[in-house]
């Protein structure tokens, strides 16, 4: 019979902890809560480095809030008139 190895990961948009799949290292995977997609990763090593900040947390807030941001456009500079 064969064995699954899970690690522990705390969903990064809800804080709910994850059982994940040790073969899903590395790879998008969504929480079971809260619907957020991210990359796994172990906890226990230092996280990756995010690509854009802004639109990160822009989507993070936007799966807390059970909205998609499918192509939605963002302007360049706030604040304009």
């Amino acid at each position: 019979m064969c064995k699954v190895t899970y690690f522990v990961q705390p969903c990064p948009t809800c804080g709910r902890k994850l059982q994940v799949k040790v073969e899903y290292l590395g790879l998008e995977v969504s929480c079971q809560h809260c619907g957020a997609g991210f990359i796994s990763h172990d906890p226990d090593m230092i996280s990756p480095p995010l690509t854009n900040p802004v639109e990160d947390a822009l989507h993070k807030a936007d799966a807390y809030l059970g909205r998609g941001l499918s192509g939605t456009q963002f302007p360049a500079t706030f604040g304009s008139n």
